[in-house]
C-alpha cells in the first residue's frame, strides 16, 4: 500500500523548500512524513528523487546519517536489479554522500565517477550540478584543492543555470570562497563570501550564515588579527547554537576559536617573558611590574581554560556525530595547549592518539599534523635538555624521523601551509640544541619561504621570521661577515646586502637599548619605520607590538 504522506506534492514542496533554503517549513514538512519515510516502498512513484531529495535535507542540517542508513536500506540489492537507470544513479548519489559522512572521500569520489559518467545519458543538469558539488567537497577534504574548485565551480555555474536556485548558487560560493582562499586570493574570496550573504540574508537557512562567518573568521586570522578573528567566530558561534546545537560545523568553529585562543595566549606569554626581562631603565618599580606580571598570567591561564572548554565542547558534538577528523583535529590543538604548558608526556600521547586516529581514514593532512606536534614535543625534551645525552640524542632523531614523514604525508596534498609548516618543524629539529644542523635548517627556511605568503603574519609567519632569526644569530654572522669582508656577496645586490646587515645590527641595538624603537632610530639615524619592519622580519615583533 502506497504511502498517503509522501505524494508527488510532497516531493515538490521538499525541493522548492530546499532550493529557497526554507527550513522552517522543510523541516516541518519532514517531521510530518517521518512514520512514512521510515517505510519509504522502494517500488512506489519517485521513490529515488524521494530518498536524494531528503539525503540533501541531511546535508543542509535535517536529521544526521542515521536517517541516510535507514533509507538506502530501503533499496536491496534484489530490488537494485530491477531499477531503471535514473533510479540507480539516484541511489548510487545518496550512497556517496554517506561515503563524505562517513569520511571516506575516496569510496565517494569513486562512486561520483561513476554516476558522472552514466549521467551523461540522461541529461540531468540538477543532478549533474549536485555531483559537481559533492565531487568539489569530496578533493577538499582530500587536501587536493585545484581539482576540488574546478568542480565547486562547475557546480556553482550549472546550478545558476538552473530557475529558482539562488540560494543554492550562493551555498556554492561559500564553499569556492574557501577554495580561493587556500590560493591565497583573498579578496576574491571576501567577495565571495559577501556576495553569498546578500542572497542568503533573506532566507531561513542560519547555518549558511555562519559559515561565512566562520570563513571570514579564518581569513583575518591569517593576517594576525585575532582579536577580529575571534569576533567572527564567536558570531557563527551563536548561529549555529541557537538553531544547530549538534552540528559538525559548530564544531569546527569551536576548535578554530580554541586554536585562536592558544594563539592570543602565547602573545601574552611573550608579553610576560619580555616584562621579566632585565632593561636599563624602566617606567614601571618592582612592586608594580610584580603586579603586573601577576594579572598578565592570570589572564593567561584564563585564555587557556576558554581554550580547553571550547575543545571539550567540540569533542562532545564531534563525538555525537561519529566524526572522526573532527575528534582529531580536537586532539591536535589540545596537544598543542599541553605542549606549550611544558606537559610534553601528555602532549606526545595525544599526538599518538591523534595520528592513529586519522590512519584509520587515511587521512594525510591529519597525519601529517599529527606527526609534526610528535616531532615538536620530542624538540621541546631536546631544547629543555631533559635526561641523559643518549636520550637527548635518541629524541633528536625520533624528531627528525617524524619531520621527514610529515614532508611525505604533506606532499600528497596541495595544502601549501601544512608542506610549510612541516618543512619548519624540520628545520627548527636542524637548529635544535643537539643537532645544529644549520645548512639543514637554511635550506628547510627557503623551502617554506615560497609556501607563506607576504601578507600572512600568523602564528605560521611567525615561527618563519623565528627561524630565520635563530639561524642568523647562531650560525650566519661570522660566516655573512667574513664573506662580505672577502668581497663574497654571491648574486645579491648591495640593496640585499645591506638588508641583511640591518637585520643582524638592529635587533642587537633594541635589545641594548631597552627594546625601544625610537631610540634605535635615533641612534642610528634611520626611521622608526624601518626598525620596526627589520624587527618584525627576524620575528623579535609581532603586528600588535608594532
Amino acid at each position: 500500500m502506497p504511502n498517503m504522506a509522501l505524494t508527488t506534492r510532497f516531493l515538490k514542496r521538499l525541493n522548492d523548500s530546499l532550493a529557497a533554503r526554507n527550513l522552517t517549513e522543510g523541516t516541518v514538512a519532514l517531521d510530518s512524513a517521518a512514520e512514512e519515510l521510515a517505510r519509504l516502498n522502494p517500488k512506489m512513484q519517485h521513490a529515488t528523487d524521494l530518498l536524494l531529495c531528503v539525503v540533501q535535507w541531511i546535508d543542509v542540517g535535517y536529521g544526521d546519517h542515521h536517517l541516510t542508513d535507514l533509507l538506502i536500506k530501503r533499496f536491496p540489492a534484489k530490488i537494485r536489479q530491477q531499477m531503471p537507470l535514473a533510479d540507480y544513479l539516484r541511489l548510487r548519489m545518496a550512497e556517496a554522500f554517506r561515503a563524505m559522512a562517513a569520511e571516506d572521500a575516496d569510496h565517494a569520489i569513486e562512486i561520483l565517477e561513476f554516476v558522472m559518467k552514466a549521467e551523461r545519458e540522461l541529461n540531468d543538469q540538477k543532478m549533474m550540478a549536485l555531483a559537481h558539488f559533492w565531487m568539489g567537497r569530496a578533493h577538499r577534504k582530500k587536501g587536493e584543492y585545484e581539482i576540488a574548485l574546478k568542480h565547486i565551480v562547475q557546480a556553482r555555474k550549472m546550478t545558476g543555470a538552473l530557475p529558482g536556485n539562488a540560494a543554492a548558487t550562493a551555498v556554492i560560493q561559500i564553499q569556492e570562497s574557501w577554495l580561493f582562499f587556500q590560493k591565497n586570493h583573498r579578496k576574491e574570496a571576501w567577495r565571495l563570501l559577501d556576495e553569498a550573504e546578500a542572497v542568503l540574508k533573506n532566507t531561513d537557512y542560519p547555518l549558511a550564515l555562519a559559515n561565512i562567518e566562520s570563513a571570514r573568521g579564518r581569513i583575518v586570522r591569517r593576517s594576525g588579527e585575532y582579536t577580529k578573528a575571534l569576533e567572527h567566530f564567536e558570531r557563527a558561534i551563536a548561529i549555529y547554537s541557537a538553531r544547530h546545537p549538534h552540528h559538525g560545523n559548530l564544531a569546527r568553529v569551536l576548535v578554530n576559536s580554541a586554536y585562536v585562543k592558544r594563539l592570543v595566549a602565547l602573545q601574552l606569554r611573550k608579553k610576560i617573558d619580555s616584562k621579566s626581562r632585565p632593561t636599563r631603565s624602566s617606567d614601571l618599580g618592582a612592586p608594580e611590574l610584580k603586579s603586573l606580571d601577576r594579572s598578565l598570567h592570570a589572564r593567561y591561564q584564563e585564555i587557556c581554560r576558554e581554550a580547553h572548554d571550547q575543545l571539550n565542547r567540540a569533542e562532545k558534538i564531534y563525538s555525537l556525530n561519529e566524526n572522526h577528523g573532527g575528534l582529531g583535529s580536537v586532539l591536535m590543538n589540545r596537544g598543542q595547549l599541553h605542549l606549550d604548558d611544558g606537559d610534553f608526556e601528555n602532549a606526545a600521547r595525544i599526538a599518538l592518539r591523534a595520528y592513529r586516529l586519522a590512519s584509520e581514514k587515511n587521512d594525510h593532512i591529519l597525519m601529517a599534523r599529527a606527526r609534526i606536534l610528535q616531532a615538536a614535543t620530542e624538540n621541546a625534551h631536546v631544547d629543555e635538555q631533559l635526561g641523559e645525552d643518549a636520550d637527548i640524542a635518541v629524541h633528536a632523531s625520533t624528531a627528525m624521523k617524524y619531520c621527514d614523514e610529515a614532508l611525505a604525508l604533506a606532499e600528497h596534498t596541495q595544502n601549501r601551509r601544512l608542506l610549510a609548516r612541516a618543512y619548519l618543524t624540520k628545520g627548527e629539529t636542524a637548529a635544535n640544541d643537539f643537532l645544529k644542523e644549520w645548512d639543514k635548517a637554511k635550506e628547510c627556511v627557503a623551502l617554506a619561504m615560497p609556501l607563506v605568503s607576504s601578507g600572512d603574519r600568523d602564528q605560521l609567519w611567525e615561527e618563519l621570521t623565528a627561524l630565520k632569526s635563530k639561524i642568523v644569530q647562531a650560525s650566519g654572522v661570522d660566516d655573512a661577515l667574513r664573506a662580505w669582508s672577502d668581497g663574497l656577496v654571491g648574486d645579491k645586490t648591495f640593496q640585499q646586502v645591506t638588508e641583511e646587515f640591518a637585520e643582524i645590527v638592529i635587533p642587537k641595538v633594541w635589545e641594548r637599548e631597552g627594546r625601544k624603537i625610537s631610540r634605535v632610530a635615533e641612534r642610528l639615524s634611520v626611521s622608526p619605520k624601518k626598525v620596526r619592519r627589520i624587527l618584525r622580519n627576524v620575528g623579535m615583533l609581532n603586528a600588535q607590538d608594532a
